[in-house]
């Protein structure tokens, strides 16, 4: 296992804790948040090196780069406003892009040697050519050849000695909920870990020891074995693929995976965050409309229906000296009525949509 530690990854970094949503940090010393960028919670606390909420805290291996770069989330963010029906006043674009906070989540990288006898079923794919006889009215009969793609299974067993490189299992237990929303990462795009790369992004340390993350390891050590043991027999197929593994060497490292993160304050002042894929531009975002802009909105189309109904009864108090008048004042007034109608259609929709929304999981 990988020896715990408190390296500042030769940066000056200090350890920082949210406890508005228990978020945990590698923060630049000379640049601490005020505010958690997930949360928006003020609670954050710096903690000394050593604390034991910090654990695994070693250098990371590898940094998935951001690639994403600002026109991507600009572009990403105003798609996101104009989905949002009468959106809170804290809710624009220039705001969510100058709030935007790189963060890195991490993810473990592990190294190890797997040893096993092994069996399964392999298949061999063969074409299979047949012939049907066909008959054409007024032409008589016809030969047709017909081709059949089949597999063919044969059992093998053999024995397995290898070392794999750089299996990959989350680092933090809301990974999975991430990935979900975000989607995944190109680990292949990763480059050595330089803390140039760092700059003033924030690192989240991880919270899933490596004992919780081994059932993953094996998980991808299998899909790999079982992948070369394919290979190997010179097979198409694979299934009911059997063994049982005995593990060495295990080395366990980081990579770091990108994150943009902002947010808005909904009617209530609740902090709404946002996150962007720093490396596919994929955004995820909770979506709240103004129930306060869209009564601002009713009250002003209810003023002009007010105002049209109240020129309409005068112009048809008018028409009962001048009849034609008289039509134009009930013309007048059943618009009025009718725009007066439509001023509950903001406040509808944006109740509508609100109610849907939070039928939607939160998932991070």
């Amino acid at each position: 296992m990988m020896p715990e530690s408190t390296s500042d990854w030769a940066t000056s970094r200090v350890f920082a804790i949210c406890h508005g949503c228990d978020w945990r940090y590698l923060v630049p010393a000379d640049a601490v948040p005020t505010r958690c960028p997930h949360c928006a919670s003020p609670d954050i606390e710096l903690l000394a090196p050593g604390t034991a909420q910090f654990r695994h805290t070693a250098p990371p291996e590898s940094v998935v780069p951001f690639a994403a770069g600002a026109e991507v989330v600009s572009r990403q963010v105003v798609a996101f406003a104009e989905e949002i029906p009468y959106p809170p006043k804290d809710l624009s674009p220039e705001a969510l892009v100058g709030r935007v906070q790189r963060l890195f989540v991490p993810m473990w990288l592990v190294d190890t040697e797997a040893e096993s006898l092994w069996r399964a079923e392999v298949g061999f794919n063969y074409e299979v050519v047949s012939h049907r006889e066909r008959y054409v009215d007024g032409g008589g009969w016809h030969t047709q050849e017909v081709r059949e793609n089949r597999v063919r299974w044969e059992p093998r067993v053999g024995r397995l000695v290898r070392h794999y490189d750089n299996i990959a299992a989350p680092a933090l237990t809301s990974y999975q909920a991430l990935e979900r929303v975000l989607g995944g990462y190109d680990l292949r795009a990763a480059v050595r870990y330089d803390p140039a790369v760092l700059a003033d992004a924030l690192v989240r340390v991880p919270d899933r020891a490596p004992e919780a993350a081994w059932a993953d390891v094996q998980v991808g050590v299998r899909q790999r074995a079982q992948d070369e043991c394919r290979e190997a027999v010179g097979a198409d197929h694979v299934q009911d693929f059997r063994w049982s593994p005995s593990y060495s060497g295990s080395n366990w490292t980081l990579s770091l995976l990108p994150i943009y993160v902002t947010h808005y304050r909904d009617d209530e002042g609740v902090a709404q965050r946002i996150l962007l894929n720093g490396q596919t531009g994929r955004l995820y975002g909770v979506k709240r409309g103004s129930a306060a802009r869209a009564q601002r909105r009713a009250l002003t189309i209810g003023a002009v229906a007010l105002v049209i109904f109240v020129l309409s009864l005068m112009v048809a108090l008018l028409g009962l000296l001048l009849p034609p008048l008289l039509i134009v004042g009930v013309l007048g007034a059943v618009l009025a009525l009718l725009i007066g109608a439509g001023a509950l259609i903001p406040i509808g929709r944006v109740a509508l949509f609100n109610r849907r929304q939070r039928n939607i999981p939160v998932e991070v």
